[in-house]
């Protein structure tokens, strides 16, 4: 199969590299694809039309734009960004990173024998990233793609600590506010018909995810964000498929604070405030 008939094939746009899809074995060496990697690819290439879009609105100077990839895993969508904007624009710097170091590595080398200079990867995960001197003390976009249960939460701090002009969330796994639905089940039967919501697990788990999302996008609002949620693609193709994006305004709202700590006593996560939206205004005094 030729070049041209793989760009045919796979609907790449002008200018993508077929031999850096090869590398990253999303593309086998004849130019074949299975279902799994098209899939895969169509997610990346989706999510790419997004981030494209406010990466044109920021300065192309200074080494901006930056971009740090939360989880990154094999880097598929930190390659695809350098190949498609950073590349070709010259200017900018993406920074990888992730838990597993043989991945780390392994993307490190392929940059390296790609000449794409203007890529880290660090072997970190976002919560130590925020501190890590490896990083600016600004980065304009934080991504995190399919970040499994709370490091997404993590890669929001680091957005918040970086002072983020944009951030892009696609959730993954949101475990750990259904846990503590299970761990209080009980006790929320007896106070609320509304504990129905979650008696059995299946609905525990789903109910929990979505709550897990609702909170964040009131938490990036009181933080001084305005925020978008849609589809990356069609259920087909994933069913981890919420897209969370957000853009600084500095405009923080104190209602979505009120209705997140609302949210949090109606369901009797009090206790998950400290940890996962320590940034909140302090509440005002009671008389």
């Amino acid at each position: 199969m030729t070049k041209k008939d793989v760009r045919e094939e796979l609907g790449l746009r002008p200018g993508q590299s077929v031999e850096l899809l090869q590398e990253l074995h999303i593309v086998t060496r004849e130019g074949r694809i299975n279902q799994d990697s098209r899939r895969k690819l169509k997610q990346v290439l989706h999510l790419y039309q997004f981030i494209e879009k406010l990466l044109l609105e920021l300065p192309a100077e200074g080494g901006h734009p930056t971009l740090a990839d939360h989880g990154a895993g094999k880097s598929y969508l930190g390659f695809v960004l350098y190949d498609l904007f950073f590349q070709p624009r010259g200017v900018g710097h993406i920074y990888g990173i992730e838990t597993r170091a043989e991945l780390v590595e392994r993307s490190r080398e392929l940059a390296r024998r790609l000449g794409f200079e203007r890529m880290s990867f660090l072997h970190l995960s976002a919560a130590e990233a925020a501190d890590a001197a490896q990083l600016p003390e600004k980065i304009d976009v934080v991504t995190a793609l399919h970040a499994c249960d709370t490091a997404t939460d993590d890669a929001i701090a680091f957005g918040l600590r970086k002072h983020a002009r944009f951030m892009v969330l696609v959730p993954c796994c949101q475990a750990e506010l259904a846990s503590a639905l299970r761990e209080h089940k009980a006790l929320a039967l007896a106070r609320t018909p509304l504990a129905e919501l979650w008696r059995h697990p299946l609905h525990t788990r789903e109910l929990g995810s979505q709550v897990t999302n609702v909170l964040r996008c009131l938490y990036l609002e009181a933080m001084g964000y305005t925020v978008t949620v849609t589809e990356l693609v069609g259920w087909e193709h994933s069913l981890k498929n919420e897209l969370i994006l957000a853009r600084w305004t500095g405009q923080r709202r104190r209602a979505s604070a009120e209705r997140l700590r609302a949210i949090l006593a109606e369901f009797g996560l009090q206790a998950l405030e400290p940890r996962r939206y320590p940034g909140l205004p302090a509440e005002p005094a009671t008389q």
